[in-house]
Order: C-alpha cells, then sequence, then structure tokens
C-alpha cells in the first residue's frame, strides 16, 4: 500500500511563498513507475487537479496557477515539490498529493484515476 505524507503548508500573505513537498514509502518497485500530481480542495468548492508531472518531466498546472506554482520530482522519483509562489487569497485550500503506480512511463495527466492519496496540508493567504 502506497503511503503519501505531505508537508510544508502554512499560512501567507498575498504574493508570498510556500513549498510543499509529498514523499511516497512503500512504493512496490515492480511497477516501475509512480505517477504523482497535486491536486486541492477550498472549502464548498470541488477538487481540481494543480500539477502534475509526466515522465519524461514535462509539468501540466490548472490555468489559474501558471506562471505561478512549479512542480518537480527529485531523481529517487518518490518526493514530489510544489514550489508555490505569487500566493493569492483564492490560492487558499487544502493541498493533497494523490498517485498512482504504471508500468508505462507517466503521463502527467489529471485525467488518470489516483487511488493514493495523502492527508492533505493546507494553505492560507490572507489579503
Amino acid at each position: 500500500q502506497v503511503q503519501l505524507v505531505e508537508s510544508g503548508g502554512g499560512s501567507v500573505q498575498a504574493g508570498g511563498s510556500l513549498r510543499l513537498s509529498c514523499v511516497a514509502s512503500r512504493y512496490p518497485y515492480t511497477y516501475g513507475n509512480i505517477c504523482m500530481a497535486w491536486f486541492r480542495q477550498a472549502p464548498g468548492k470541488a477538487r481540481e487537479g494543480v500539477a502534475a508531472i509526466a515522465s519524461d518531466g514535462s509539468a501540466r498546472y490548472a490555468d489559474s496557477v501558471k506562471g505561478r506554482f512549479t512542480i518537480s520530482k527529485d531523481n529517487a522519483k518518490t518526493t514530489l515539490v510544489l514550489q508555490m509562489n505569487s500566493l493569492e487569497p483564492e490560492d487558499t485550500a487544502m493541498y493533497y498529493c494523490a498517485a498512482y503506480l504504471s508500468f508505462a512511463q507517466c503521463s502527467g495527466s489529471f485525467g488518470n484515476s489516483f487511488p493514493y492519496w495523502g492527508h492533505g496540508t493546507q494553505v492560507t493567504v490572507s489579503s
């Protein structure tokens, strides 16, 4: 059972920065690839994809965060990072790391089925 643990959330003022990390463990290496992404859910709103990364390092972002957020993955491919700059009050949400295992390369899409989720880390941006 893959375990995902997020960290790095907190409270900042608008314009500030935060760096979220997600460490994956209990990963069965026989699959070859653990494909990971960031999602968020604000109170009263549906969960949305924020950023996803493909095996070739390319990334996909929600339109609302393009140019402000950067997703990356370490060489061991078990730690996912989301660098968030120029934060806005609209970014306030619980942020979740999600993953799925694949024999194929990671597509970097939000549309895949993500069976593994972390408990989330809260990001609060004040104006």
